[in-house]
């Protein structure tokens, strides 16, 4: 039987750094933007943004789509280091990092994916401030909807997939296999949808449950991994779908959880009572 540990790991370790950084920096993004919060109406259009640009990596040339994504990269990293230090001699470091890791070292695996991992991590911390719970359920339905579209009626996820592997922007994870040693990948997007519905559950339920759906997104990743290797019946498939399931199943199991801990002081309750 094939299967493959380094994937699902990965995608464990990187959500539950979203989840830790975040409860430690949400405050900070809570006050930088006033307790703004996206309405149904936003959470769509968002959806629609992120697809407009999936589809515009298809039809854009090379180079602009490379300049577009460093500039919005370097510019992302330092203002999220700026808002974290408040100190700008500080905030330029980052950026500079990246662009002579571009430059010169992206050819390295490790600190190309580094750059991946880093990069899902912040984008998870800067948009989780604007999610509510309801907003969030709705957010990822839609973007799963999406991401299915691009998948198998376009094709252009496909396509962008392969343009940004080109270029060596990090927006893909590429792992090899343990313990075979083929290479997969995983987008950005999947990361950071994994990461933000970890981030809203332990906003709710506390930081235990954000772990929680961590972890499930890990094992979800792996019973596809085994499914699919051992079958072949999918050699790109819309992970966003693997990810929702994986958090409805926590959700699942959280509730069952909650329930026979009432149960429990029921009748705890009861017994006293008699």
């Amino acid at each position: 039987m094939q299967f493959d540990l380094a994937l699902p790991s990965a995608v464990f370790l990187v959500v539950v750094a979203s989840v830790i950084s975040y409860r430690r920096m949400e405050r900070t993004f809570s006050s930088l933007f006033d307790s703004q919060k996206f309405s149904m109406r936003d959470a769509v259009l968002m959806v629609v943004s992120m697809a407009i640009v999936i589809s515009a990596i298809v039809f854009l040339p090379s180079q602009a789509i490379q300049i577009g994504f460093i500039g919005a990269y370097a510019y992302m990293v330092f203002m999220f280091t700026l808002v974290v230090t408040k100190k700008w001699y500080l905030a330029v470091l980052p950026p500079a990092a990246f662009l002579v890791s571009y430059i010169y070292f992206f050819s390295s695996l490790v600190v190309y994916n580094l750059f991946v991992a880093f990069f899902a991590v912040i984008i998870t911390i800067y948009v989780s401030s604007f999610f509510t719970w309801k907003t969030v359920g709705l957010f990822a339905a839609i973007l799963t909807v999406m991401d299915v579209i691009h998948v198998y009626v376009t094709g252009f996820m496909k396509q962008a997939a392969i343009e940004m592997i080109g270029l060596k922007l990090p927006m893909i994870l590429i792992l090899p296999r343990f313990p075979s040693g083929n290479l997969i990948g995983l987008g950005t997007g999947d990361l950071f949808l994994a990461g933000l519905l970890a981030v809203q559950t332990a906003k709710k339920l506390g930081q235990r449950a954000g772990v929680l759906i961590a972890a499930m997104s890990g094992v979800a990743m792996f019973i596809f991994e085994v499914i699919s290797f051992n079958t072949g019946f999918a050699e790109f498939f819309p992970a966003t779908i693997i990810v929702v399931a994986g958090w409805l199943t926590s959700l699942g199991a959280l509730h069952l959880t909650s329930s026979n801990r009432k149960t429990k002081v029921i009748d705890i309750i009861i017994i006293e009572d008699y």
